[in-house]
């Protein structure tokens, strides 16, 4: 089991790793290809489009495969679809390679933050998600390397590749593990499969999925926009700014680390709840006039308010709706979450555009009220069963 949950914080790595690359290549492809800026809000959205699908479909996946072979075949066709990424010469190739790149990434995020939930203690949840970080660090890091080395922006996306199919081989040849614990092939074939429909028809099912909706438009929107709000609403210099908005996401990481060792005193829904208050203070500072510190550290606030909510809900979904449904809500609610993640951020645009910039912590403290809610519904809903 030792060498197991270290394959699983390996491939949360790997996760993470190609997460951030098509932004930190972005000016070196549209200046290459000759297309205007706003194309990788296409590519974007295809990829992620392929996320929310292999997502929905990972329930089936994972009875019919199994863990171990969902996240081997998985990071497979991530790796191929990286490398598929280095030889696109053309907009509509890298559009086509989109929908591989994204299908690989949500069957198996839902397999094994499922295998995690039912398997291990939320401590590792929490640190498995700040492995992801990392990843999702490394990746951008190794991509700037490449450029400033000299190397093409393919390099960095070949590089990525065949870490992915170095893990691949890895995955292959460790699948006896996954054999042996708990006997997953016996559970997996006990399992009902249950339909879209049906698994939201479930109680508590969509307050669930809401509350991984608003979770990552939370977060999103806040990373998104961070640095917009402090230069035109506060006045602070865009490279500050900027660097207040990466401290958004370290504090997301190290919360994660942090609140890994909380866990061990408080319970998920503990945990939820405490990340959620620490959140709505530092939205709080953010609207109010108190200086560039205070806005900046209200920000990170945020990001470690945001640290322990996604692990804790992801770790509680068991207990909530029970073992032999939990791989179907998980994938249900990785879909919701990645929904949440294309739409609440490009919603605050368009509204920003016509309100003003001014409006963003307000919006973010809308979205955290209707999160609560529906967290808070879903435990009076598990407490009543």
């Amino acid at each position: 089991m030792t060498l197991l949950l270290g394959i699983i914080y390996v491939a949360f790595i790997s996760l993470g790793l190609p997460d951030a690359l098509l932004g930190a290549a972005w000016p070196s492809i549209q200046g290459e290809l000759g297309v205007p800026v706003s194309y990788a809000g296409i590519i974007s959205i295809i990829i992620s489009g392929g996320t929310i699908i292999s997502s929905l479909l990972s329930d089936t996946l994972t009875k019919k495969l199994g863990t171990g072979r969902v996240t081997a075949v998985s990071v497979a066709v991530t790796a191929g679809a990286l490398w598929g990424f280095s030889v696109s010469d053309s907009l509509w190739m890298l559009c086509v390679i989109a929908l591989p790149y994204g299908l690989g990434a949500g069957a198996v995020d839902a397999a094994l933050n499922n295998y995690v939930a039912l398997h291990y203690e939320a401590r590792h949840m929490s640190w498995l998600h700040c492995f992801w970080g990392i990843g999702a660090s490394i990746g951008p890091y190794i991509m700037g390397a490449c450029l400033v080395g000299g190397l093409p922006w393919t390099g960095g996306y070949q590089i990525i590749s065949v870490l992915q199919m170095a893990l691949t081989a890895v995955l292959f040849a460790t699948l006896y593990l996954w054999k042996g614990s708990r006997a997953e092939e016996e559970e997996q074939g006990e399992r009902r499969s249950m339909g879209l429909l049906e698994v939201f028809g479930l109680s508590g099912a969509k307050e669930a999925m809401i509350s991984f909706f608003c979770y990552c438009g939370l977060e999103q929107t806040t990373g998104l926009w961070a640095a917009s709000y402090m230069v035109l609403n506060r006045g602070i210099s865009a490279s500050a700014a900027a660097k207040w908005a990466s401290l958004f996401y370290l504090g997301i990481t190290a919360g994660r680390f942090v609140c890994g060792f909380i866990t061990m005193k408080l319970n998920d829904r503990n945990m939820v709840r405490l990340g959620q208050a620490v959140a709505v203070a530092g939205i709080v500072l953010l609207t109010l006039p108190l200086g560039q510190v205070m806005t900046g550290v209200g920000l990170v606030m945020v990001g470690v308010g945001c640290a322990p909510v996604y692990p804790a809900l992801l770790h509680e979904t068991p207990d909530n709706f029970g073992e032999d449904l939990s791989q179907a809500i998980m994938g249900m609610q990785m879909a919701c979450a990645y929904v949440g993640t294309m739409v609440m951020p490009s919603l605050f645009g368009m509204i920003s555009g016509r309100v003003g910039i001014w409006l963003y912590p307000f919006y973010l403290l809308g979205i955290v009220a209707v999160m609560v809610l529906m967290v808070e519904r879903l435990n009076g809903l598990k407490k009543a069963r």
